[in-house]
């Protein structure tokens, strides 16, 4: 069996000249995105498209942006990436949708054995991610091989995440813990105790109105439990 084969069944392998040749691909991807007029949105958006396995309407990529394969990023719609991410896909990453992603957003599905005997050898892994639907991840955060994180999640910046997050939590810190469930109770307030203005949350209520079916506004009230 070789190194390749190893890795997509999930087992240790060693990253070998076969292992590196699968990865040409997207450093071509990347280096163009990269490299391209970063105000030509449309462009930037195709060639994401045709980096990513899967993906969904509606996306936007910051460059610059790095991955190690691309095929193996799922993204759905309504994804928003800003500058400095880094997603080491070496396994899966899913990621569900109305996702956004704050500047220098590392996920690493990559890993390494703890043993430095075993290190040294030069096997590595790698273990799947999932990020569910609306779910934003705070600047300078970094989401760590095997984690699932939940729908309706927010992760505070600077955060480390060793370990599943729930659903309908704000989680934060190194190692990152849940802080806080979110309830319906939180709809009134923008950002800590500041609350939106009468003009705009007429607005919302006038968009929530117009797409109540609309899975981008789910709602949950005080109290409902962990999903």
């Amino acid at each position: 069996m070789d190194n390749n084969e190893r890795r997509d069944r999930g087992m240790v392998y060693i990253s070998d000249e076969a292992v590196f040749e699968q990865q040409k691909r997207a450093r071509r991807f990347t280096y163009k995105m990269n490299t391209m007029d970063t105000s030509d949105f449309e462009g930037i958006a195709k060639i994401a498209r045709e980096l990513f396995g899967k993906c969904g309407k509606n996306i936007m990529v910051n460059p610059p942006f790095r991955c190690d394969y691309g095929k193996n990023i799922e993204i759905g719609e309504n994804f928003f990436c800003n500058y400095n991410c880094v997603m080491l896909d070496c396994n899966k990453i899913r990621i569900g949708d109305n996702c956004l992603f704050a500047p220098n957003v590392a996920i690493y599905a990559a890993g390494h054995p703890i043993h430095p005997a075993c290190r040294n050898t030069g096997y590595e892994y790698a273990a799947e991610i999932e990020i569910g639907n609306n779910v934003w991840i705070g600047g300078n955060s970094v989401v760590c091989p095997g984690v699932k994180i939940g729908d309706n999640v927010v992760i505070g910046a600077g955060s480390v995440v060793t370990k599943d997050i729930p659903s309908w939590t704000v989680a934060a810190g190194n190692p990152c813990k849940v802080i806080r469930e979110i309830t319906d109770d939180d709809i009134a307030f923008y950002f800590r105790n500041n609350r939106f203005d009468e003009e705009a949350f007429e607005d919302m209520k006038r968009i929530w109105e117009k797409g109540k079916d609309d899975k981008r506004f789910p709602f949950r009230k005080s109290g409902e439990e962990n999903r």
